[in-house]
């Protein structure tokens, strides 16, 4: 899962931290700096993180940018970006992050429709009505696994039943969604015949809305 990697690479960052080789000044100043190859890679490390885990618009990535561009390699100034990042990382680990998962999956997912509107614009109806099916399967998936639902090896149908069920999907959604698994199964059984151009243009539009209302940040 996304989410354990950013838990584990977190953890790797404070690590980093804790061992970084602070020197103390030759000309007698008070103090110490850490040599800046040193603590550049961390922040560069820790910036990148901090912003895929929050976002580029979060308190923790604009504020930790922020001091990053007047940082020095005096121990002060790099244990102020630390206090950022512990605030960042407590958050994470506290569960105050709840979209990490469906945010990432969202700009996956959200490739493959950039895809297939590409691909039925050229001409290939079979080609994008495959890339918009498989967008559509994992991210419905995804959206229950987030939610608490056990989709195992479940079909696409079930997976909708579950989606329902919970009160998950509403409205005119779930009138659309009713209609995807009998589209989905036309496309990964190259059922060429039984999928119209128009078809193909409701499934990627129902991708389309339903990461925008459910996997945007």
């Amino acid at each position: 899962m996304i989410h354990d990697t950013f838990a584990r690479r977190f953890l790797e960052l404070q690590d980093l931290f804790i061992n970084m080789p602070y020197r103390a000044y030759e000309d007698g100043s008070i103090g110490r700096y850490v040599p800046n190859g040193f603590w550049r890679q961390w922040a560069t490390s820790t910036e990148s993180l901090i912003r895929a885990a929050f976002g580029e618009a979060s308190p923790h990535c604009r504020n930790f940018s922020d001091l990053y561009a007047k940082t020095n390699e005096a121990e002060e100034s790099v244990t102020a970006l630390h206090a950022v990042f512990c605030a960042a990382k407590d958050d994470f680990e506290g569960g105050y992050v709840f979209d990490v998962d469906l945010r990432v999956s969202g700009e996956v997912f959200g490739d493959f429709v950039v895809l297939a509107r590409h691909s039925l614009s050229e001409g290939h109806k079979d080609v994008a009505a495959v890339l918009a099916s498989a967008a559509l399967e994992d991210a419905l998936k995804r959206y229950a696994l987030t939610q608490g639902l056990d989709v195992g090896d479940k079909t696409m149908q079930d997976v909708v039943n579950l989606l329902k069920g919970a009160g998950l999907v509403g409205g005119a959604q779930k009138t659309l969604l009713d209609a995807m698994p009998k589209l989905r199964n036309a496309a990964l059984h190259a059922q060429w015949d039984k999928l119209t151009e128009p078809d193909v243009n409701s499934i990627i539009g129902f991708v389309e809305s339903f990461l925008l209302t459910k996997f945007s940040s």
